[in-house]
This record gives C-alpha cells, sequence and structure tokens, in this order.
C-alpha cells in the first residue's frame, strides 16, 4: 500500500502520520491502540475504507511509532500506571491535541475519527476537546473515556492481562517479532481463522521502518494510560458516534462498549459477533458499511 508521510508538530511533540490515498473522498483519521504504531492497521481494512469513499490517514500517537518518545519521563507498567499518584508525562488533552495536530498537517479542517481500543479513547476524547474539529466518532474495543484510574478494572480481563505479562521472547528482531505476533494471536477472535500471513506482514514492517517494537515497550504504554482526562464527560459528545466491540473480546468486556453508547446520546452501539479485540478480515465488510453509513 502506497503511503505518503507528514510528521505533524504540537509544540515539541512531533508526530509521524501517513496518507494512505482515496484523495477527494470524505477524510477519516484512523487512530491505533496501545503503544502500537500506525503499520498494524490491515491494508485490506484500509483498501476497503478507500473503496468506500473515504480519504485515509494514519499516525502515531507520542509515544508510539515514529512521534516522539519520553523514555526520560518515570513509567511503571500499563496496570500500575492507572493506580499511581505519580506525576503523568503528558496529558489526555495533550493526545486528543496531537490528532487536531495531525488534521492539520494533512489540511483538513474536519474529518471523521475511527479508533481502535486506546485509539478509540483518543478520538472519544477528541471530539469532546475539539468537537469543531470531528465529523464523526467511530470507537471501537475501548473503555470509556471519562472513567477514571481503578475504575477502569471493571472493564478489563485482568487474567487475560496476567497472561500477557507471563509471556517472554528474546532481545532481537526475531525476539520481536515473535512478541509482536503472540500479542496480535492472543487478542484474535478465537471463533475466526487467525490470519498470520497478514499479521507478520504487519508486525515485520514497523520493524522493518526502523521502529522499535510497540508491544514490548511497557514503559510507554504506562506513560499513555496513565495520561489523565480533566475534560468533559461523555454525555457532552454531540458528534454523531458509532460504538463497536467484538463479543469475544479477551482484554475489554463489552459492557466497556455498552457504557459509552449509552452515555452518548444518540450513539449508536454494534456488537462483532465472535470479534475479539482485533479486526478479523470476516468483520471489515461490516465495520466499513456501518462507518459509510454513520459518515452519510
Amino acid at each position: 500500500m502506497a503511503r505518503t508521510p507528514y510528521t505533524a508538530g504540537n509544540g515539541d511533540v512531533d508526530l509521524a502520520a501517513d496518507d494512505l490515498g482515496g484523495a477527494g473522498g470524505d477524510p477519516l483519521l484512523l487512530l491505533m491502540g496501545l503503544g502500537v504504531s500506525r503499520f498494524y492497521w490491515p491494508d485490506g481494512l484500509v483498501a476497503a475504507l478507500i473503496d468506500a469513499g473515504f480519504h485515509v490517514a494514519s499516525f502515531d500517537g507520542r509515544d508510539a511509532g515514529g512521534s516522539t518518545r519520553f523514555d526520560d519521563a518515570p513509567a511503571g507498567n500499563p496496570v500500575t500506571a492507572l493506580l499511581r499518584r505519580r506525576p503523568p508525562a503528558y496529558t489526555a488533552e495533550d493526545m486528543a491535541d496531537d490528532a487536531v495536530a495531525v488534521l492539520d498537517a494533512l489540511g483538513w479542517p474536519r474529518a471523521h475519527l475511527f479508533g481502535v481500543s486506546q485509539g478509540g479513547l483518543v478520538a472519544q476524547r477528541t471530539a469532546l476537546r475539539h468537537p469543531e474539529r470531528v465529523l464523526t466518532v467511530t470507537s471501537l474495543a475501548a473503555v470509556p473515556s471519562d472513567v477514571r484510574g481503578a475504575a477502569v478494572f471493571r472493564y478489563i480481563r485482568l487474567p487475560f492481562l496476567a497472561r500477557l505479562a507471563r509471556m517472554r521472547h528474546p532481545a532481537g528482531r526475531d525476539g520481536d517479532i515473535a512478541a509482536g505476533l503472540d500479542l496480535l494471536r492472543a487478542v484474535a477472535s478465537p471463533v475466526y481463522p487467525f490470519d498470520e500471513e497478514d499479521a507478520r506482514l504487519r508486525v515485520e514492517r514497523e520493524l522493518d521502518a526502523g521502529l522499535p517494537s510497540g508491544v514490548r515497550d511497557a514503559r510507554a504504554q504506562a506513560r499513555q494510560t496513565s495520561a489523565t482526562w480533566h475534560g468533559p464527560r461523555l454525555r457532552e459528545l454531540h458528534a454523531p458516534t458509532l460504538v463497536m466491540h467484538g463479543e469475544r473480546d479477551p482484554l475489554l468486556r463489552p459492557a466497556a462498549g455498552r457504557r459509552i453508547a449509552a452515555s452518548v446520546p444518540n450513539a449508536r452501539y454494534v456488537e462483532l459477533p465472535g470479534a475479539g479485540h482485533d479486526l478479523p478480515r470476516e468483520m471489515w465488510r461490516t465495520v466499513v458499511s456501518e462507518i459509510r453509513a454513520l459518515a452519510n
């Protein structure tokens, strides 16, 4: 897939972004999940979005992929970071402002947002903080944006996190590839076949771009999860909103998606049958048609 790279700036933070194609279509910004880079979006899904009439772009949030890292800031792990009271390296408002900086770099006055997992959280908060820049919000496999600290644990399947924490991989490229594949396999649907070829492509192209393995950088993930939100609550989100969640999500309970949809006025909730904390090929048509219908 052809990529036109951009660099957006938010103060001292540089944000790596790609124009993925579909010029002339409706602007759609993709926001990826915790720690991992924009290279993790499946090419087939992006192509389907372009075919549906979208001009698609993606970017790496701060502390991920090719964007500015905060490696000197204190950090623990992504779970304990929700409980610690140490000053965060940055705020959730900063992360929302990053998305708008990318829109500025692309020359998009307004855009549709589609975020997965942590990206869904950032999409919600971007629409709350910058309503004038957001046309619609699609949040998939995310927690509600106004749930803070330990309250997040009501939606997280802690035994699954414990299993991830026990995974061990050797240093080096082979270990990075194994770590990425093991994570994607762990969060995948237990119903649909795991597409190892596509998963390997996404893991390897992040490494081939000279980026560190996002799935192995627990400190960066901790800095992202500890970013505190001080902004409006979900009931103040007035952009047309679609909330999707995998029926078989091993990481986050579908109750998280239902809570978002119940909190946002007139939001639509779609539970994806058999899907995990992922975007299986079998769900692409549903996902794209739902986003297209929301944008019309």
